[in-house]
Order: C-alpha cells, then sequence, then structure tokens
C-alpha cells in the first residue's frame, strides 16, 4: 500500500484562490494584525480548560457529592471535552494557535485529555479531510464501511434506510470508541498506508505512546474517581459515559453539518487519482457554513461554522475567521464560485440528516438516475 495521493487540476480557473489569498494577506498586513491567536483565544482556552477541569475537581474533593449533582458534573465535562477539541486542540494541530512549535504541540496535546492520541488526529484531519474533502476513498470521515452510507458513491444496503434513526447514536459514541479502539485501528492501517514514517514517528514508539497514555486516561477518569467517590460504581460509569456521548455528538454533528448535507458534492477520482477541479475550487463544492450570525454559537465551537474559512486557511486562528468571511464571499462571488450557507445550524442538521434519510432509503440514487435519463 502506498501513501494516498490525488492530483487536483489546479490549472483549472486558478485566479480565485490566488486573488483570494492575496486578499486576505493584506486583510492582516493592513490592519497589522497576527493570523494567531489573540487574547480573546487565551480566554477562551483557558475557559474550556476549566469547563472540563473544574466539575471533576468538584467531584474528587467532595464539594458535589449528591448522585445527580456528580452526574451534572460529568456532564459539564461532555461540552469541556467539546470545547477543547474545537476550540483549542483544533487550532493547536493545525499549527494556528502560535508561531512557537512548542506551544502548537503542548496546546494540540489537551486532546490526550479526552482520550485520543493527536498524532492520529493529524493524518486523518490535517493529511487525509483537509486535503481530499469528500473524495471517495481518501477522506476518512466519509468511509463507514458497511455501517452508514454518506456519499451517492458508495455502495446502497438495505440496513442504511434506518440510518436516519441509528445515527445519532453512532455520534454519541464516537468519543469513546476514540478510547477503546479507534486508535489502535488508525495506527495500524497508517503504518501500512505509510502515513506515519511521513509525520516521521515510528510505528513501536506510536504505540507505546497510544498505549500509555489510554492507561493514564483511564486511571485518571475512571480508577481515580470510583476510588475517591462514595457513591455507587454506576453512577461514575454512567457518568463517564454521558460525558463522552455529550461530547461525541457535539463534534459530530459540528462536523457532519459543514461536509455531508444536500448542498455539498461528493467526488471521485480516476484511474490515474486524478479529480478534474482546482483544490480551493473542490473545498468550496465539498463545504459549507452555517449560523454565522451567532456570536455566542460561533465562540464556542471555535468558529467552525465558518467551515469554508477554514478549509481555505487551516493556518489561521479561528477567531480571525468571521472577518476573512466576507472577503471569501465577496470573491467567491465575484469569480462564480459556490459559497454554501445555513443561517441557522437547525438548517444545516435538517439539511444532513434528510441527506441521509435520502441516501439511505435510495430517494437520491432514484433522482440521479431521474436527471441521468
Amino acid at each position: 500500500m502506498s501513501i494516498p495521493h490525488v492530483k487536483f487540476d489546479n490549472k483549472k480557473d486558478p485566479e480565485f484562490y490566488k486573488e483570494l489569498r492575496k486578499r486576505v494577506n493584506s486583510y492582516f498586513t493592513d490592519n497589522n494584525i497576527s493570523k494567531y491567536a489573540n487574547l480573546n483565544m487565551k480566554i477562551k482556552s483557558a475557559f474550556m480548560l476549566s469547563l472540563y477541569f473544574v466539575p471533576f475537581i468538584l467531584m474528587l474533593t467532595g464539594v458535589v457529592d449528591s448522585n445527580w449533582g456528580i452526574i451534572g458534573m460529568w456532564a459539564l465535562m461532555g461540552f469541556g471535552i467539546s470545547g477543547i477539541g474545537l476550540s483549542i486542540m483544533h487550532d493547536a494541530n493545525h499549527g494556528s494557535y502560535s508561531t512557537n512549535k512548542s506551544v502548537n504541540k503542548l496546546m494540540g496535546a489537551t486532546l490526550n485529555f479526552a482520550g485520543g492520541y493527536p498524532l492520529n488526529w493529524i493524518i486523518q484531519h490535517n493529511v487525509l479531510h483537509h486535503t481530499f474533502t469528500n473524495i471517495e476513498h481518501f477522506d476518512e470521515d466519509i468511509e463507514k464501511k458497511g455501517v452508514m452510507r454518506f456519499t451517492p458513491n458508495q455502495e446502497h444496503k438495505a440496513i442504511f434506510k434506518f440510518q436516519i434513526f441509528y445515527a445519532p447514536i453512532l455520534y454519541a459514541i464516537l468519543t469513546i470508541y476514540w478510547v477503546l479502539s479507534k486508535d489502535f485501528e488508525q495506527l495500524n492501517r497508517y503504518e501500512k498506508l505509510g502515513l506515519l514514517k511521513a509525520q516521521g514517528v515510528g510505528y513501536k514508539k506510536a504505540l507505546f505512546q497510544i498505549i500509555i497514555m489510554k492507561i493514564a486516561y483511564l486511571a485518571v477518569f475512571i480508577a481515580l474517581p470510583l476510588f475517591l467517590l462514595n457513591v455507587h460504581w454506576g453512577i461514575v460509569i454512567g457518568g463517564f459515559l454521558i460525558m463522552h456521548a455529550i461530547a461525541g455528538l457535539v463534534l459530530a454533528l459540528i462536523f457532519q453539518s459543514a461536509h455531508v448535507i444536500e448542498e455539498t458534492e461528493f467526488f471521485e477520482a480516476d484511474e490515474n487519482n486524478s479529480v478534474e477541479e482546482n483544490w480551493a475550487i473542490l473545498q468550496m463544492r465539498t463545504t459549507a457554513n452555517f449560523a454565522n450570525g451567532s456570536t455566542l454559537f460561533s465562540w464556542y465551537i471555535g468558529g467552525l461554522n465558518y467551515q469554508i474559512e477554514h478549509h481555505l486557511f487551516p493556518t489561521i486562528c479561528h477567531v480571525h475567521y468571521k472577518h476573512i468571511s466576507k472577503i471569501v464571499k465577496a470573491t467567491a462571488e465575484e469569480y462564480g464560485v459556490p459559497y454554501h450557507h445555513h443561517k441557522t445550524f437547525l438548517g444545516a442538521l435538517k439539511s444532513h440528516f434528510t441527506l441521509l434519510n435520502d441516501l439511505g432509503t435510495g430517494k437520491y440514487d432514484k433522482r440521479r438516475k431521474e436527471l441521468r435519463s
């Protein structure tokens, strides 16, 4: 097996991205603004870490000791995990948190607090998803073989007609699956593809790091509460699972609503691993924004409702996306490039689940067949 690679036709309509980069760079230079984290980002980082660790400390120290109070603390921690993932770890592992690589690595390592391995995330997200967005067999975010059908290019199975109903359950177990199994599966797959070597990390070293990290995570967030809390063990295990269910749902729904919706497109590479599209324009065709008018919501989810801006400029900290989105939208309109957007998050969710239903029941395939006939 070889490292995944797709050849894009970047000679096709190159003016759009060239002009867009020029305008975005001018925004930062003309206003003397850094592309990296500002004070607001640092305050947010402290808040998200506190949202995760303060409830945990309140439980362990007995300040909160009732069953329902402890369950509530676990629930808050679920939103804390999501906040860390969306607002801190995500930027840091893209290298957009700081100009200092050590700071990025440190903040990117906060993924360990959720039980995940940063290097696997970097490969799946930065290398595969961002490079090959919505391209079949290359973007792992849309590859759920035998479990769900996310694109019209995937085989249809009878079970998929129910996917609109079981999707939320699978989304809810996203992070607990990550903790228990996903990292090991990915590590083996990435080793075979040569992706670990490309990142300068050996398989044995990575496996050792994962095992140590998993043991430490389970010791702190399972064993320690079981030992210290004067409650039934079911409250601890149940709370832990509730925490991960909340985190899984938040993370999955945010990302799915940006790429797997009715408006976005899905691609397949030809026999030469080529896609006849400019990379930047492919990002515009496969990505969508939502709820750009909601300041608080955008603040919590790390600006990832500006997913278009993020995919075009992943090394720019998300605190700047709102400002550069005006430039991106105007430039897209000028060059006749699509700029997908839902006014509300609920609108994006509706589009996502409508697509899931249409792909699962075969309605999508029927419409496509009628259009071709």
